[in-house]
């Protein structure tokens, strides 16, 4: 078959998103003879359901919503492969005004360090249950999400049961800060622009993000459905090549002004391009006329940010699992795992020598400074990708990981 196809894909408002919008807007998908249609969509839920009726081919999707419909856990039934990352980074948690100011008065500081910031936290959930009120009330856009599991992590880490202590609702990206606004909500965890977009209404401040939790961490792939990945492989890794080379494009710093410009149409995040910049220079406003400079906030290309690790696929998984979303056995494990498609990646992007590492799976949190990887001629540059609690993932030793920790 050629490498010829009409791609219908789905995406949500994001900055995030970038990637897929660029390959289109750039041209690197007709240069592979490829016609792609880009669908906005209002809701993760939606992107789940319109790919299982095959109104998509593709989808931009959370890290963890393949794994999650490859395991059952989706209400339509649906075998999905992710054979390339949409990058590493790019979520923050943000609170009301009203609880930040609780946190500073419990200790947290200007800044975004997480163990700070989150004893505070814990210390204002204590005195909220002491004192016989409600629990405080976070959202984050998916249960199946990156957002979920990191907030949950960050949560828990702290001494803050996520189950019990505080109470988790899902809301559409796009609401957040209008939830915060009225109250609905007294926190969120989300993809940029939404956390800034928060900050710019005086209605919420950055306490902490997604890089300064687990640094470097996966969070969106490209979701296809396995029925178009096996009759449709020369169009797939044409998708793919053409989405490689826009990561690189949008990872030029020399781009970031023109790639702000062309996210800010009304086609796509339909907002100021001064308000998209901090996702690609790291430097957020926090709120309250604080700033941050965060390394490494949104990574779309550097450090292998496009390949499908397997071991991010299994530290999901051990969320899950964790959480009581699923159930823990080996053959679900390495369902999970293999919904991650580095050989795919790998067949695609052979014609154009792209740099990859020569294993599908790595010990996750254990770079503390940047390394070289065993990769193809060109290397491969990976890390730090430390966890702020210190400890390690190794996905080899998954069932010692689960068992520790609850």
């Amino acid at each position: 078959m050629a490498a010829t196809a009409d791609i219908t894909l789905g995406f949500m408002p994001l900055f995030d998103s970038a990637v897929l919008i660029a390959a289109s807007e750039k041209g690197f998908v007709a240069d592979e003879g490829l016609t792609v249609q880009l669908v906005r969509e209002t809701s993760w839920a939606n992107i789940r359901d319109r790919i299982a009726v095959g109104h998509f081919q593709a989808a931009h999707m959370l890290a963890p919503m393949p794994i999650a419909a490859n395991l059952g856990l989706t209400p339509l039934s649906l075998d999905l492969v992710a054979p390339f990352a949409l990058g590493l980074g790019g979520n923050a948690v943000t609170v009301s005004r009203g609880l930040w100011e609780g946190m500073v008065a419990e200790g947290a500081r200007p800044g975004t360090d997480p163990g700070t910031n989150g004893a505070a936290l814990r210390r204002v959930v204590e005195r909220r249950r002491a004192a016989g009120e409600p629990p405080l009330r976070f959202a984050v856009v998916h249960p199946f999400s990156g957002h979920n599991y990191e907030l949950r992590y960050w949560l828990a880490g702290c001494g803050i049961d996520p189950e019990s202590h505080v109470e988790i609702v899902v809301v559409p990206p796009p609401l957040m800060a209008d939830a915060l606004s009225t109250g609905a909500i007294d926190g969120f965890c989300v993809g940029e622009p939404w956390n800034s977009v928060a900050v710019a209404r005086h209605a919420g401040r950055i306490v902490t993000t997604k890089a300064s939790i687990w640094r470097l961490s996966p969070e969106k792939v490209l979701g296809v459905s396995a029925r178009f990945a096996s009759e449709n492989r020369p169009a797939l890794n044409a998708l793919l090549r053409a989405l490689y080379r826009s990561s690189m494009w949008c990872g030029e710093s020399a781009n970031h002004e023109e790639l702000a410009a062309l996210m800010s149409s009304p086609a796509y995040l339909d907002l100021p391009r001064k308000m998209l910049m901090p996702i690609l220079t790291g430097r957020l406003t926090l709120g309250d006329g604080a700033t941050g400079d965060i390394p490494e906030f949104f990574v779309p290309h550097a450090k292998g940010a496009t390949f499908p690790w397997q071991s991010h696929a299994l530290w999901f998984y051990s969320q899950m699992v964790r959480w009581g979303h699923t159930p823990h056995s080996a053959a679900l494990a390495e369902r999970a795992r293999d919904t991650y498609r580095p050989d795919i990646y790998r067949q695609a992007l052979k014609p154009i020598a792209a740099p990859m590492p020569g294993a599908n799976m790595k010990v996750e949190g254990a770079l503390t400074v940047a390394a070289p990887v065993g990769a193809s001629e060109k290397g491969l540059i990976l890390g730090p990708d430390g966890f702020f609690d210190g400890r390690i993932f190794d996905p080899d030793r998954l069932e010692g990981y689960l068992a520790s920790q609850r």
